[in-house]
């Protein structure tokens, strides 16, 4: 579980701001929302297809930039 030390000096909003992003990183938002609502096995398929097209699109342009 992600998890920030403060010291009597530190600021509590770039504490939040860190913890948050440990959060982020360690994805238990997105975990929480995907076990929110029951989702048929179909639904997940359609949507682990479209996230691996989107990450194939996403990698094409990058590699079109450079």
């Amino acid at each position: 579980m992600p998890g920030v030390i403060l010291d009597d000096s530190d600021n509590f909003d770039i504490a939040l701001r860190r913890f948050k992003k440990q959060i982020e990183k360690a994805g238990v938002l997105s975990e929480l929302k995907k076990r929110q609502h029951y989702e048929k096995p179909s639904v997940q398929r359609k949507k682990k297809k479209a996230a691996a097209r989107k990450r194939l699109l996403k990698k094409m342009r990058k590699m079109n930039m450079s």
